[in-house]
């Protein structure tokens, strides 16, 4: 009797958490199915904060702060997005594709999406394969009227300058453009990225982002110079990068008639190309110069996001809030043109003015910039603003490889931690001094 009464619990027992997993389920599979449904509406974000949201596109985006950073530069402004048809012909593509309009258009970004390769003349049916969101009522313009009651534009090759002119007035109302064209999508959003002095033209392509040859390794930014040495006689041949001459031309002239960037993803790294710091492709500027400056109260809620992302990878040490906004007040950025903080770092003087010292501290680097000399240009603007100030040397400490070796680099003497001054040891954790090595620049 025991043993049939242990037996019928342990079935009841069974039962009791199949029907619990079973109900947790569908509850899974009914949200899931509404968050694809409002994602292709367009009215709710792919990307957010919401746990099941990361679930649904786990690999889109790392950071909120990293985001909602890039959503307010987009805002109101205008990007276009190439792609041939073969880009997007499975499934998980178009849809990454379409969760990432969605996201631009919520934001009220305007997006031309130029469709390339496309045979098919129902502008409706491109429209709903590509699973974009649906058409909400235009706005009036201030100067009356409403746009066209559609938002799909059917290029003519011999009436360029026509087409044009309906994809403006497309955009007068609406934040998205369908652009379909029989031919390459590239001439075609190259033409309109131009005309309209767009902030950035995305290039979306079935092999993404350009790699050198024999190691395989990502250019995920090329400037203008770098651009140019490319298309010389013979260059990208010698790179492995000879098929794409014609396609690294077109980028060159864009960037000279005035788009502000240029990006080659995946069309399912678009939301990833876009919304992170590393991205997911080739980012293309034709700024060829990289400018250190001091940083401003403008810039402190993008430097705490990259402090945040340095102290999530182990390169810097956590640190609250009164100590980053030490490392703020005396900090450094490093800005690809006008609008990239790439770098940051801070030369703190305060704490150890009585023996004329100065500290480097949250020195970090966007990835995507690697090769750039970011961090070895902020240390020597440190360098030289430290010796200006009379100071007589300047140290930096780290539990990193990374940055050890870099310091080695730039010729700092790795030192025994004691020789430090002792106020960079007041209230420092006993098991990360363990670790740390102590690096000293003599001025």
């Amino acid at each position: 009797m025991a043993v049939a009464s242990a037996g019928r619990a342990a079935t009841k027992e069974s039962r009791t958490s199949t029907t619990i997993f079973n109900g947790i389920r569908k509850v899974l599979v009914f949200y899931c199915r509404r968050k694809r449904k409002a994602i292709r509406r367009g009215t709710e974000a792919p990307l957010g904060n919401d746990f099941m949201a990361k679930l649904w596109y786990p690999s889109q985006v790392r950071s909120p702060g990293e985001k909602e950073f890039y959503l307010d530069e987009f805002r109101q402004r205008t990007l276009v997005l190439a792609l041939d048809r073969s880009a997007v012909a499975r499934v998980g593509p178009r849809r990454r594709l379409a969760a990432a309009v969605a996201e631009l258009v919520r934001n009220r970004t305007r997006v031309v999406l130029v469709l390339g390769a496309e045979s098919r003349t129902d502008g409706a049916a491109v429209r709903r394969w590509l699973e974009l969101p649906e058409r909400v009522r235009a706005r009036r313009s201030p100067l009356g009227g409403r746009a066209p009651q559609s938002d799909i534009v059917q290029w003519a090759i011999g009436q360029q300058d026509d087409s044009l002119g309906r994809v403006w007035q497309v955009l007068r109302g609406r934040d998205l453009c369908l652009v379909v064209t029989r031919g390459a999508s590239l001439p075609v959003a190259g033409r309109i990225a131009s005309r309209l002095r767009a902030l950035k033209l995305v290039l979306l392509d079935a092999q993404g982002g350009l790699r050198e040859a024999g190691d395989g390794a990502s250019l995920s930014y090329l400037d203008g110079p770098r651009l140019e040495m490319l298309l010389a006689a013979g260059t990208a041949e010698l790179h492995g990068l000879g098929q794409h001459r014609d396609g690294l031309a077109a980028i060159a002239e864009m960037l000279d008639a005035g788009v502000g960037s240029v990006n080659l993803c995946r069309a399912e790294d678009l939301a990833r190309e876009l919304f992170t710091y590393e991205g997911a492709g080739t980012f293309f500027s034709r700024d060829d110069h990289l400018h250190i400056g001091r940083l401003s109260i403008d810039d402190f809620a993008e430097v705490e996001r990259l402090l945040a992302r340095g102290q999530a990878e182990g390169l810097l040490k956590p640190r609250g809030a009164a100590e980053v906004g030490e490392l703020l007040f005396d900090g450094y950025g490093a800005w690809i043109g006008a609008h990239h903080l790439a770098g940051v770092g801070s030369l703190r003087r305060a704490a150890y003015r009585d023996v004329g010292a100065a500290e480097i501290a949250g020195l970090y680097a966007i990835t995507r910039f690697k090769g750039e000399g970011i961090g070895m240009k902020l240390v020597r603007r440190m360098l030289h603003d430290a010796g200006e100030d009379g100071l007589a040397f300047v140290f930096s400490v780290t539990t990193a490889e990374r940055a050890a070796a870099f310091f080695l680099r730039e010729k700092f003497v790795e030192v025994a931690s004691e020789s430090l001054p002792p106020a960079k040891w007041q209230g420092y954790d006993a098991t990360r001094r363990a670790r740390a090595r102590a690096f000293r620049y003599d001025l």
